[in-house]
């Protein structure tokens, strides 16, 4: 049978001991395997007494011994409890192995968990899982995580008290961060919210998240943005001596402002524009360019980009002008432009 990436999640929460195996492929191999080892440590539980119900075996080594998926199939282990045969690297050349201890499969037998690559849809394997009564196909794409995996994670990670804005930030950082990162943020939220009662703030979820290498160009843009005039100065003899360029920073300062104007060009207003931004943006910085772009308006915004165009030709001209000069003066231009 065909299973979607929803019947996988309710088959991680719950096993079904019916089930002769599951065949999980897709491009990312990073995806597919998070994937299989949930469902493997739902089966035979963590790490631990479990691995002694749980055999592995390469795909290759069929070509040699195709008995060797029904023997492992049909062996009777020392410890109790369901059992799981690990097929890691299946492609076609493995269907008549598997199709053979599929046929074969009797409820009490290892079940089959087998992983593979991006697969075709006149796949051999593929076919073999999707037209089969008693075992699955599930394709793992590179689609943001839905709404019930990031929970799963969430209980996984031991996160249950988290504030409302609090998930919607971490919705967002799901959808931009590979999965292996997210799980490993998770982790390190919940390390830090250990014995802690609270609920899990906004801030947090901020001051966890992987941190951005244009944090210090962020410092500035805000500060223009703001009318802060005065920290100005100051910003940028910090980022010149970090080796940040001139360019640099009208490129980051152009798309800063872009991302003014369109939220205030959404029809709904900035507060529905944010929301469409790509990639999402999420936490206290949310609020803060939220509150920048209702500040500006569509009409300073036009002012403001035009005001970087000239700055930005200036840079790449032939001109002579000291280039951190020509920036400044603009940022200066454009933190007085706020004030008004």
């Amino acid at each position: 049978m065909k299973l979607s990436a929803r019947d996988l999640t309710r088959l991680i929460a719950k096993p079904d001991p019916a089930l002769a195996g599951v065949l999980i492929y897709g491009q990312d191999a990073m995806r597919v395997s998070l994937k299989r080892q949930e469902l493997v440590a739902a089966i035979v539980g963590p790490q631990g007494e479990s691995e002694m119900r749980l055999e592995r075996l390469a795909a290759g080594d069929l070509r040699r011994d195709a008995a060797q998926v029904l023997d492992a199939v049909k062996a009777q282990g020392f410890f109790p409890g369901a059992r799981v045969l690990l097929l890691e690297g299946a492609t076609d050349q493995s269907t008549d192995a598997i199709k053979s201890a599929l046929g074969d499969w009797q409820k009490g037998d290892a079940q089959i968990v087998a992983t593979a690559g991006a697969l075709k849809a006149s796949s051999k394997l593929r076919k073999l899982f999707e037209g089969a009564t008693a075992a699955g196909a599930v394709a793992i794409y590179d689609d943001p995580p839905t709404r019930e995996e990031i929970e799963a994670d969430l209980t996984r990670a031991g996160l249950t008290r988290i504030a409302p804005e609090a998930m919607r930030d971490l919705t967002a950082l799901a959808r931009v961060l590979d999965p292996g990162d997210f799980r490993q943020t998770l982790e390190k939220i919940a390390l830090y919210k250990h014995g802690d009662s609270a609920p899990l703030s906004p801030q947090e979820v901020a001051d966890l998240a992987p941190a951005s290498v244009e944090a210090g160009v962020d410092d500035l843009l805000h500060a223009v943005a703001e009318g802060e005039s005065a920290q100005i100065g100051p910003l940028m003899v910090r980022l010149h001596a970090q080796g940040v360029a001139a360019v640099t920073l009208a490129i980051m300062a152009m798309r800063h402002f872009r991302a003014l104007h369109a939220m205030n060009c959404d029809p709904g207003g900035p507060s529905a524009g944010i929301q469409r931004m790509k990639p999402p943006i999420f936490g206290p910085r949310r609020d803060r360019l939220l509150k920048q772009a209702q500040g500006w308006g569509l009409v300073r915004l036009e002012a403001a980009l035009a005001t970087l165009t000239d700055a930005d030709l200036t840079l790449r001209s032939s001109s002579n002008a000291p280039s951190m000069a020509v920036m400044e003066r603009a940022l200066i231009r454009l933190a007085m432009m706020a004030r008004r």
